[in-house]
């Protein structure tokens, strides 16, 4: 099954999380590109982040980010 790209942008956007802590957010400002702008508002509506333009992980997006990074970790290996 191949992943589609607004998949892969949802990812990328997850994967630029500090998960060391969950006092940090993100800001995907009016100038990032239209991709990423399109994949955090879809981690909005999904529940994962708190904010249509970044804010704060969820604790669903937190536990979805953990096991993105744990992926990229096995498949880098």
């Amino acid at each position: 099954m191949p992943l589609k790209q607004q998949l892969v942008d949802e990812i990328e956007v997850l994967l630029r999380y500090n998960l060391e802590t969950k006092h940090e957010g993100l800001k995907v400002h009016n100038d990032a590109r239209q991709e990423l702008r399109d994949a955090t508002r879809r981690l909005f509506e999904k529940g994962l982040i708190n904010q249509k333009d970044g804010g704060y992980l969820t604790d669903l997006g937190h536990d979805a980010a953990k096991h993105t990074e744990a992926l990229l970790s096995l498949l880098r290996a």
